[in-house]
């Protein structure tokens, strides 16, 4: 199975399934001599952990991270850098209903399809626990970026959107309420929202949106590497995600040129940000902002019809624990996937130096 590995000078590469022994990686291309402080590593993985509150999957997992290698003496040794997650808490019994059948919407039906058979325990591969991996490694990549600040934050659960823009909040407060929103009042409905559809059986989407600040100017290969279009296949590659959109996105499609430009002050900086950060391909200097959407969980307490691997009609009902909406948890994964890609960006931009 090809595509386990992101990032070409910064790279992690991930193994592992939701109901095996464990869960882990390899981060490659760190430099030598960066201070890694592993309580921020384990301040992440346990913002995106399961059972943190009663609006996410109960599934009770510590998910403490153990480094194999790598690092010594609270430093990078410029070596490859393992680590691995235990699972402790599966209950493979839970999927036991979809060993021959297949979910909606789900994953279940193109893996049997593709390669002829699948770990029907929790998904396997194709579970969001997976990203657990990520967040482990975007931890990493935030303390070699130094003072790029990056900031995600649920801005919509369903059609509860978050009212304005960033610039209209403390995003710092989002870490205060479980679900993540920088509004207490907003954050507040939302939650209230996800325990109704929780209570139907059902599932809900969300959105998530991420602020970069303090970048350099000069990230972003063109032509086929732009920084957007790396950062928009990073979003692309977390589980669930169905859109991405950067600036403006699609609204400046409705714009004019001249509403549009941003206008370059004396000292680079502009005075809108319709390019959200990146012109050209290339960050600018300017904060880079983004959109991440996420649709509901396909796994549902509720009847559903579908098929078997006989191709025989099957009403089937979920089981198990699952998220009934996963943008409160998909907060550090987009932050740990912001700072991947920005990681490999911010060598490969020193290795053009003249």
């Amino acid at each position: 199975m090809p595509g386990n590995t992101i990032g070409k000078l910064f790279n992690l590469t991930t193994f592992g399934e939701s109901h095996g022994e464990a869960l882990g990686g390899v981060i490659d291309g760190c430099p030598a001599g960066i201070s890694i402080d592993l309580s921020k590593v384990q301040y992440d993985l346990d913002r995106r952990r399961p059972g943190q509150s009663a609006i996410v999957t109960q599934r009770k997992e510590p998910d403490q991270v153990r480094f194999l290698s790598g690092i010594f003496e609270g430093k990078t040794t410029g070596t490859p850098i393992g680590f691995i997650i235990e699972n402790t808490n599966q209950k493979s019994k839970d999927y036991s209903h979809i060993k021959d059948a297949y979910r909606p919407s789900h994953a279940d039906y193109v893996y049997d399809q593709k390669y002829g058979f699948r770990d029907y325990r929790g998904g396997g591969r194709s579970s969001a626990r997976e990203t657990a991996c990520r967040v482990v490694a975007g931890a990493v990549a935030k303390q070699l970026l130094g003072e790029v600040q990056i900031q995600a934050y649920v801005s919509a659960v369903g059609d509860l959107a978050l009212p304005g823009n960033y610039m209209d909040y403390n995003l710092e407060q989002a870490e205060k309420n479980i679900v993540r929103c920088p509004d207490p009042e907003t954050a507040e409905k939302m939650q209230e929202y996800i325990k109704q559809i929780r209570k139907e059986g059902d599932t809900v989407g969300g959105v998530v949106s991420c602020v970069v600040k303090n970048l350099p100017v000069g990230l972003g290969e063109p032509v086929f590497d732009k920084l957007h279009a790396e950062l928009g296949k990073a979003m692309l590659s977390i589980n669930a995600v169905k859109g991405f959109e950067y600036g403006s996105g699609f609204g400046g499609a409705a714009m004019r040129g001249s509403e549009h430009n941003d206008r370059i002050n004396k000292d680079g900086t502009t005075q809108t940000n319709f390019s959200g950060g990146i012109q050209g391909g290339i960050s600018n200097g300017m904060d880079i902002y983004f959109r991440t959407a996420f649709k509901p969980v396909a796994t549902i307490m509720q009847d559903q019809e579908t098929i078997d691997k006989e191709g025989k009609e099957v009403t089937m009902t979920g089981k198990g624990r699952h998220d009934p909406c996963v943008v409160p948890r998909a907060v550090p994964i987009v932050e740990a996937m912001t700072a991947l890609v920005l990681a490999d960006h911010l060598l490969l931009a020193r290795s053009n130096k003249r």
